[in-house]
């Protein structure tokens, strides 16, 4: 089997209400996804997805994936999808580095690759644990009240699992912590998010200042250095999101011992190949995970769900749809979808999803 032919479409996705991060520093109100279609000499079609959050969250854009894609769509024609590891490796040659901008190529051979040997991509990454994944919310910076008011939304769609975004005013974080610590119920889970806003010092007093149980902060500090510096100092579980892109983060990560649980986004890290190095070292060193993409449509999240429902439930603390916040929908009615707070990968060949092309528009390069 060989790729004959790759096509790149980019769609705008708006958010349906404007969102807040890390204190209210950073604003979004649309995402730029882009769509990968692989298509193969004997008829099979993979798609992926890469969708950066914005372009002010991570060293990564939109234009950037279609940049990256222009270097290395054009070498990968008449390379054989089903070999996905040298294929990755291939791609990492053309151009080292860039790792958000090969994503969606991975994604799109495992689509391949499930549909040639009529397997679903979460049996193909090991096998499905039948118990849906707990999906977590994600509640933009607001005063408490406001914050809780969408938790209680989110909890009517069965949410128990919750990201709540902090890191402005130290005082008012504080404040932020203890207040819905106190309001959530007995079965949430609340992730007090600072996506790197806080400073050491930051992190400690806010960390140091709030008690109780089962209260988990994720990323407080740009660095691994700096993370590792709270960890000594705080008692509080950790989770790593933004400082875990390579799998040396994740060695120093577990060999320093700065945190108890990491996020690993597929956009990221590379995709799923490179992901699933990461879950199989965490299976081994005891490291729970949340199972992410950066963001984009029902495309994107659907790989993410296979991925996720591949780790033993005990490991595995939550997914995110980023789907639900964002339209249009790309795929409507196919995919992996909210039931309850859960989610499930499709039980069909591949992903189990293939974007509306009427949607997606014409495709911004083709390459053949």
């Amino acid at each position: 089997m060989k790729i004959n032919k790759i096509s790149i479409y980019k769609i705008d996705l708006p958010l349906h209400k404007p969102y807040w991060l890390s204190g209210g520093r950073l604003r979004f109100d649309v995402l730029d996804s882009t769509f990968v279609c692989i298509e193969t000499d004997d008829g099979l079609e993979g798609w992926g997805e890469g969708c950066p959050w914005g372009e002010t969250y991570l060293p990564a854009f939109g234009s950037g994936i279609r940049a990256v894609l222009g270097l290395v769509a054009p070498q990968l024609i008449g390379s054989d999808p089903l070999k996905i590891e040298q294929l990755n490796r291939n791609m990492d040659l053309m151009l080292p580095g860039h790792e958000y901008g090969k994503s969606a190529v991975d994604m799109a051979c495992w689509d391949i690759l499930g549909q040639h040997s009529e397997m679903s991509v979460v049996d193909l990454l090991g096998g499905r644990y039948d118990i849906p994944v707990p999906i977590a919310s994600s509640v933009s910076t607001g005063t408490p009240e406001q914050m809780l008011e969408l938790i209680k939304e989110f909890r009517d769609s069965g949410y128990h699992v919750h990201s709540a975004k902090v890191g402005a005013d130290l005082e008012l974080d504080i404040e932020r912590v203890k207040f819905l610590s106190r309001e959530k119920n007995r079965d949430e889970v609340i992730f007090y998010d600072a996506n790197r806003a806080w400073i050491p010092q930051e992190a400690i007093s806010v960390m140091n200042a709030v008690d109780g149980g089962n209260i988990w902060f994720e990323q407080p500090c740009e660095t691994l250095e700096q993370c590792l510096q709270v960890r000594r100092q705080t008692s509080h579980p950790i989770c790593i999101d933004e400082g875990l892109k390579i799998f040396n983060d994740l060695l120093r990560i577990s060999n320093e011992g700065i945190a108890e649980i990491v996020n690993i986004k597929l956009n990221r890290v590379g995709g799923l190949s490179k992901a699933r190095r990461m879950r199989d070292f965490c299976l081994e060193a005891g490291i729970a995970m949340l199972i992410m993409e950066t963001g984009g449509s029902v495309l994107a999240d659907t790989a993410t769900v296979h991925f996720a429902q591949s780790i033993p439930p005990e490991f595995i603390r939550g997914t995110w749809l980023c789907h639900e916040m964002v339209g249009p929908d790309v795929a409507e009615g196919q995919g992996a979808r909210n039931i309850n707070g859960d989610v499930s990968a499709p039980d069909l060949p591949g992903l189990g999803v293939k974007p509306d092309i009427s949607i997606l528009g014409e495709p911004v390069a083709v390459y053949e």
